[in-house]
């Protein structure tokens, strides 16, 4: 069994409450890298118990669970299909820093598959953290 922990973090010129507001409507992901739809699986919208499905520009499908929800602090989730992974936790934390705001994207995995595969996802993850965080910064900077 291969382990791995994936961290990024940027800094946004804006408040915290106002990023927040954005990250936290769970199916408004026009920041994340390469994503083509997002729809709610479940009748609950925000915070724990609610799902959704992310479909990707190449056809893939992730389809996550809402675990852990802290309004202006961080959102867990965890991936139970479309990943090349047998595990997958992430969270999406928010830290205010005088007029700036910190925010973190880290995760969990782990798989029972080939070491060379799982440290190209590893990698791999750790590029679509940095360039979807950067993405978000686009929108979200004052």
């Amino acid at each position: 069994m291969e382990t791995n922990f994936v961290k990024k973090s940027i800094l946004i010129n804006n408040d915290i409450n106002n990023i927040w507001n954005y990250v936290s409507k769970i199916t408004t992901l026009d920041w994340l890298v390469g994503q083509k739809a997002t729809k709610f699986l479940s009748k609950k919208k925000r915070g724990i118990g609610a799902i959704r499905l992310i479909t990707f520009d190449d056809g893939s499908d992730v389809e996550e669970y809402i675990v852990g929800w802290h309004p202006k602090k961080y959102f867990s989730y965890i991936a139970t299909s479309g990943l090349p992974v047998d595990a997958y936790h992430a969270t999406i934390s928010l830290k205010q820093n005088d007029n700036s705001t910190i925010v973190t994207w880290e995760s969990y995995l782990s798989s029972s598959g080939t070491k060379s595969e799982f440290l190209e996802f590893t990698k791999f993850l750790s590029q679509f953290y940095a360039k979807s965080l950067k993405n978000l910064k686009v929108r979200l900077d004052k």
